[in-house]
């Protein structure tokens, strides 16, 4: 079932880099920039993510926290991390429970059968736990409009 903008954000319960359990309750209070990548490592999620790094205390002065997650272990991710410095949670969802839970499960990433990936997509939550803004890519080479996701926060 696709999410829709005004829908209320399914919530998670994901391990971050240091096997430490986050819950989508704990950002609340905030508006939540949660970013869906495809595959750590990959230059294009590297990419994305380096500009949500920079863009980091910008989107923070919109009152607003960046949490990514991708399916990848958190061992993949902590080197993902430790590599470009991130400055924002990035989880781990083994499983692809969240990101079917979010409906953006990409099956067969490369023609690769049951190598499933999420779809490279951004929501924003809103302080009151709905999506206030959602972009879903079918193609895993393209990123969002950063300016969009800044204005939509502004």
């Amino acid at each position: 079932m696709a999410l829709n903008v005004g829908d209320i954000a399914p919530k998670f319960e994901l391990p971050d880099i240091d096997l430490k359990m986050r819950t989508l309750d704990e950002f609340k209070g905030k508006k939540i920039v949660l970013t869906f990548i495809v595959a750590a490592s990959s230059p294009v999620c590297e990419n994305e993510l380096c500009n949500f790094r920079d863009s980091w205390s910008e989107i923070s002065n919109l009152g607003a926290q960046i949490v990514a997650i991708s399916n990848d272990g958190p061992f993949a991710n902590k080197a993902f991390v430790q590599k470009n410095n991130f400055n924002f949670p990035l989880l781990a969802d083994y499983n692809s429970k969240t990101i079917r839970d979010y409906d953006v499960l990409m099956p067969h990433l490369l023609h690769i059968k049951d190598y499933n990936a999420a779809k490279r997509s951004v929501f924003i939550i809103m302080e009151d736990g709905k999506i206030g803004y959602k972009w879903v890519s079918e193609d895993p080479l393209k990123e969002p409009n950063y300016d969009e996701i800044k204005k939509f926060l502004n």
